[in-house]
């Protein structure tokens, strides 16, 4: 049975491969799932826009400033096969020193059935991973900003259990004036404490990120562009192409290697519709996601993800859409607050 728990670990760590480290090359995949709504419909990566969103200032501590103060963030991630996902995130300014966030990261992959190697079946188990999250940020000057966040990991499927630390690094230059927004992020440094595998710690999903944003002056739109993984240049496991089965048809097919396509699958970008400072529309398409996950024969919508944003009363809402694969996509939902406006009334 332990031989079969350790494979189950590392089938969910193949399936996030695609948010961190390539092919399964790390454990707790799960920290790099996109925190918020609005991020998830920009192709699951938006770093560099200092508009007071305490969404983005969780992923990207630089982001952190003092109009967060009191802000209060929940976001939840309806996942495939019933796995689901949340964040809830508080930050709060401390004058002449920093802004500070609290938050916690979860992800519940649901039951499983406990069997023997020979097919008995003996009962079910569970599996979930948590990160407490601290991080600060400050503002240098009218442009510059940087920030870090410390985590703490905690990781538990049936009997196995593993333990980590991870921490951010993030610095960002904005310029609201033209809306010219540029960040470096190097995110899950860090190692495990105690691993599955007691003597046989696995890495942490170690990335960093290049990325920039811009909003045009004279309409109504903001254009990212993200560069994932940018420690590591091939993103395949061969530089060569690289055979895949059809689901459908069974058969084999070739995903195209080489150095082109390979800068491709570290691209993301994003485009924000701004009709309204009360409404904006998302879209997003994530080149991996769509080389990696696509079936040849019927591609669809794969590496497009879309969603909207909508502020209410003193309620700040937004939806995203994420298609990963023909099997299906992901849905998620964020409510942000700030609750000094409670307190004025």
């Amino acid at each position: 049975m332990q031989r079969q728990l350790t494979l189950c670990i590392t089938f969910f760590s193949i399936c996030f491969s695609t948010f961190g480290q390539v092919g399964g090359r790390a454990s707790h995949e799960f920290l790099n799932l996109p925190v918020s709504a609005r991020a998830a419909a920009l192709g699951g990566n938006l770093i560099t826009v200092r508009d007071n969103d305490l969404n983005l200032a969780i992923v990207n501590p630089s982001l952190l400033n003092k109009s967060m103060d009191n802000t209060l963030m929940v976001t939840f991630l309806d996942y495939f096969a019933g796995v689901k996902a949340g964040y809830i995130g508080y930050a709060k300014d401390y004058e002449n020193i920093a802004t500070f966030s609290l938050g916690m990261q979860h992800i519940n992959y649901g039951k499983f059935i406990r069997a023997e190697e020979n097919g008995d079946i003996t009962g079910e188990f569970t599996g979930g991973e948590y990160a407490l999250q601290l991080g600060a940020g400050r503002e240098f000057g009218e442009f510059f900003s940087t920030g870090a966040n410390f985590k703490l990991i905690y990781s538990e499927m049936e009997s196995l259990k593993a333990f980590a630390l991870a921490i951010d690094f993030a610095g960002t230059y904005y310029n609201d004036e033209t809306g010219l927004g540029v960040s470096v992020l190097a995110r899950n440094g860090g190692r495990q404490l105690v691993a599955y595998d007691r003597g046989n710690p696995q890495p942490l999903p170690f990335e960093l990120q290049l990325a920039v944003s811009k909003r045009l002056d004279h309409a109504p739109f903001r254009f990212s562009l993200a560069f994932e993984n940018a420690q590591r240049l091939r993103m395949l496991a061969q530089d060569t192409a690289t055979a895949m089965v059809n689901p459908i048809t069974g058969e084999a097919e070739r995903r195209e290697g080489g150095f082109f396509p390979n800068v491709l699958r570290h691209t993301v970008v994003g485009v924000e519709v701004l009709p309204d400072k009360n409404f904006n529309i998302r879209f997003g398409y994530n080149l991996q996601r769509a080389m990696d996950l696509r079936v040849d024969s019927r591609p669809g919508l794969v590496g497009l993800s879309w969603g909207f944003g909508l502020k209410v009363k003193k309620f700040n809402i937004s939806y995203a859409r994420s298609s990963y694969h023909l099997a299906g996509g992901s849905n998620h939902f964020t409510i942000t607050t700030n609750l000094t406006a409670f307190s004025r009334n």
